[in-house]
């Protein structure tokens, strides 16, 4: 769906986010919008992962 937006398409989607959040809030909107991207691809990457993570190491125990 993206990929058929365009660049006339993406200056009318930017002008419009300006006219109704203002000049104020793009950048705190810019920035929350950045850190879901992050944090999405860091948990699909980790469930794509073969490897278990740190966390779910099993316990060794002490041989007595």
């Amino acid at each position: 769906m993206l990929q058929n937006i365009g660049i006339p398409g993406l200056i009318l989607v930017l002008v419009i986010a300006l006219i109704i959040f203002g000049p104020s809030k793009l950048p705190e909107i810019g920035r929350a919008f950045g850190q879901t991207l992050r944090e999405f691809k860091r948990s699909t990457s980790e469930i794509m992962s073969d490897e278990p993570s740190k966390t779910e190491e099993p316990k060794k125990e002490k041989a007595v």
